[in-house]
């Protein structure tokens, strides 16, 4: 008799271990973007594969916080600003090139630059400033990681509308 209750409590605990993990894989996993922002829009640049949801960024406290897995945008003048994590959405844009094409919001803008600043170096007013040509700039971390989210190096492509 001793021995079927040990089965019996060890088949209980497994029983158990098993709904809680499947019940931590269907809520414990669901995407955090879908409950907190709205979508605004998608980007795509096709020569790295990258096709994201946008949404729109508005400044809080004179600054702006970056989506976790999908793209940030601020429009400023004729420039539309686009932020997202180099460990998620922009995790290949180092490899993007001169010429390449990004498509946003029903334009095609071409690349006509790319650089690697440090953060230290940013200056937004500058990023911003108003071009007489529609202009898109995306910028994510670059460099060595500093934690949180953050790098030594900002990447900043900048690319004109066709």
């Amino acid at each position: 008799m001793e021995l079927k209750r040990g089965h019996d409590w060890r088949r209980l605990v497994s029983i158990l271990y098993v709904l809680a993990f499947s019940v931590y894989l269907i809520i414990g996993l669901q995407p955090v973007e879908a409950r907190n922002y709205d979508i605004s829009g998608e980007v795509t640049i096709p020569s790295i594969n990258l096709n994201s949801a946008v949404t729109t960024l508005t400044l809080n406290n004179n600054r702006l916080d970056t989506p976790d897995t999908i793209v940030g945008s601020y429009s400023r003048n004729n420039k539309i600003f686009l932020i997202g994590h180099s460990s998620t959405v922009f995790k290949n844009l180092h490899l993007v090139k001169l010429g390449d094409v990004i498509y946003y919001k029903n334009k095609i803008y071409k690349i006509i630059g790319t650089e690697t600043l440090a953060k230290s170096q940013i200056d937004m007013n500058e990023i911003l400033t108003p071009t007489k040509q529609n202009t898109l700039v995306i910028m994510t971390c670059a460099g060595e990681d500093l934690g949180g989210g953050d790098a030594t190096h900002r990447l900043i492509v900048t690319a004109v509308e066709k």
